[in-house]
């Protein structure tokens, strides 16, 4: 009997033992779980959110693809999905893209996406101006009609980028590929402002010179690759920087305020 006891007691006693791993165990998962939102790819968990939500037949917030097409039935290739793409409605593209497609210039024109937000891209040598000029040439005012077009349909705010490669300008007035760059951006924004009548406080104007290319500047490829203007519609989130009212600012180079008035 009094062994029965001491068996008892001694099970007893390693119960609590029990209730700790289990504990353990729960904030070893707790933790884990913890690290791994920490870490979450976001491009990744963005495009498995648009498949959930499409499957469902819910909002898409993101160009996506789908077996069915518009009319709802089944399609032999994938289609693009009604949504946003960076904040902006994929049926205002659309047209465009397909502007692009229908007068084949592919190789001349692009539409992409990356963190700015939607970025039209058209090449300078061979659609939008002559070697060192900053003139628009007559055949790429219908292409820009096209991307007035879409800009009508979007409130984002919209920068005009001009690039280009790293040789200097071939002619013309311009002495630094800084003037050209900023020339040509400039030109694209007075066009789509004092000629299609978009508003001007929702553009600004850059120029890169050569120090954004899209390919290494080793061949005459590359570099009429890297002699472009890219339309750039930000994102809201983006826009919400760059469209901030100019607030007062702080004097901290006045020599009469002490660094710790600086820090304030």
């Amino acid at each position: 009997m009094r062994k029965k006891r001491e068996e008892h007691s001694h099970g007893a006693l390693e119960r609590w033992l029990l209730t700790y791993a289990d504990m353990i165990t729960l904030l070893m998962a707790f933790f884990i779980m913890m690290y791994s939102m920490s870490v979450l790819n976001l491009a990744k968990f963005r495009q498995a959110a648009i498949s959930i939500r499409s499957g469902f037949g819910g909002t898409v917030d993101g160009q996506g693809r789908s077996i069915l097409k518009p009319s709802g039935e089944f399609g032999e290739k994938s289609s693009a999905l009604e949504g946003d793409t960076a904040g902006v409605r994929w049926r205002i593209l659309k047209p465009f893209v397909d502007y692009i497609e229908k007068s084949g210039l592919q190789k001349a024109a692009a539409v992409g996406e990356n963190r700015r937000g939607i970025v039209i891209t058209m090449a300078t040598d061979s659609l939008l101006f002559d070697p060192g000029s900053s003139r628009l040439k007559a055949d790429a005012l219908p292409l820009l009609d096209k991307v007035a077009e879409a800009l009508t349909h979007t409130r984002n705010l919209v920068r005009v980028e001009g690039h280009t490669c790293d040789l200097p300008p071939r002619g013309g007035i311009y002495q630094t590929n800084w003037e050209l760059s900023t020339a040509r951006a400039t030109e694209v924004l007075r066009y789509l402002v004092e000629h299609k009548g978009l508003s001007a406080d929702r553009f600004a104007a850059a120029g890169y010179a050569s120090t954004r290319p899209k390919a290494a500047n080793d061949s005459e490829e590359n570099r009429a690759l890297n002699r472009r203007v890219e339309i750039v519609i930000l994102r809201p989130e983006a826009a919400l920087i760059e469209g901030a009212r100019v607030r007062p600012m702080r004097r901290i180079s006045d020599p009469g305020i002490s660094v710790f008035q600086r820090r304030l």
